[in-house]
């Protein structure tokens, strides 16, 4: 099993690299310093290179180079930069992946201009493909871009309403974080000359792919002890945001619970110290595990989806690449 565990990870790791060589490749420019070092900042800072691995290893597995499907690999990897800047502003967080953000280490109007070029240069990397499937790939992409925005109009939204079902949150984060992951498996197909109904299969892999993810974030959020995890243990729960456990104690039976956890939901926030009583309450309520077989079911969702594709060392590493997120201690 930990020899099957290193086989999958091994490419997923050479698209790492590779992603992160070619996106400190991206900004040449030098003056003015005020933009081009925030951009740098930004795109050397890391991360788990999720996104671009989708699109390449998808369009590979339907026999595509993996230098045809470069351009729209970085461009979703850029774009994702982008969404996590604005996001920061937003929410006005000081750190990301254990780096200040750029309004912390800069200010917000910078983070603004910062987060305005990345979107500029996602347009201008997904350009670059080929021009066959360019305009359908667009189509692809303005979509996602109208999903993302939607989802993270709701979240926003949801943190000042007292009352949001674990149904509402589901699709709010199809939208948010599921939006760009069914568009990157739609285009690796599309580059690959996937047929329709293939493409639009493999959108739905990208939402099961984003509920898994989501769902583990949320409880790596409260859970988290591996110091790559990069961010503030409990930062949801502090700030009064809705995430799935927070949705599931609402809903629970045990009146108790739900009175202990609607300050939350009202965004009122816990204080630091009520962290582990939170944890312990979510844990004996059986939420903790809840979550986890909610993501067990929708990860072994996109396993038994991708099991219909070409059977190809790239979809066994879209396999592995699965149970790596499902597994993830950060």
């Amino acid at each position: 099993m930990a020899q099957d565990a290193r086989a999958t990870a091994s490419p997923i790791a050479d698209i790492k690299a590779e992603i992160d060589d070619a996106l400190s490749k991206l900004i040449t420019s030098t003056e003015p310093p005020e933009l081009y070092e925030p951009l740098r900042h930004v795109l050397s800072s890391g991360g788990k290179r999720l996104r671009p691995a989708l699109v390449l290893l998808t369009a590979q597995a339907f026999g595509a180079e993996r230098s045809a499907a470069m351009p729209a690999a970085l461009a979703v990897e850029v774009f994702h930069n982008f969404t996590l800047v604005h996001d920061d502003i937003m929410d006005n967080a000081p750190e990301r992946r254990g780096r200040p953000t750029i309004q912390t280490k800069w200010d917000d109007g910078t983070a603004i201009l910062t987060g305005d070029y990345l979107l500029s240069l996602s347009y201008s990397l997904i350009a670059q493909c080929r021009t066959d499937v360019l305009p359908l790939l667009l189509t692809i992409y303005h979509e996602m871009v109208s999903r993302l925005c939607e989802g993270q109009v709701l979240d926003a939204v949801f943190e000042n309403r007292r009352s949001v079902s674990t149904t509402d949150y589901l699709q709010m984060i199809d939208f948010k974080t599921g939006a760009l992951l069914s568009a990157c498996m739609k285009m690796g197909g599309l580059i690959g000359n996937a047929d329709s109904g293939t493409v639009d299969l493999l959108g739905s892999i990208g939402i099961d792919i984003g509920r898994a993810f989501q769902i583990k974030d949320d409880l790596l959020d409260l859970t988290a002890e591996d110091h790559r995890w990069g961010k503030k243990r409990g930062g949801d729960l502090i700030q009064g945001k809705k995430t799935f456990l927070l949705t599931r104690a609402m809903e629970s039976d045990d009146p108790a619970l739900r009175k202990w956890f609607s300050r939350v939901s009202a965004g009122d926030g816990l204080a630091e110290a009520e962290l582990d009583d939170a944890e312990d309450r979510l844990l004996s309520a059986g939420i903790i595990s809840d979550a986890i077989s909610r993501i067990e079911m929708y990860s072994g969702k996109a396993s038994s989806s991708i099991e219909t594709l070409p059977q190809n060392e790239f979809t066994a590493s879209l396999q592995g690449l699965v149970r790596m997120l499902r597994d993830r201690l950060h």
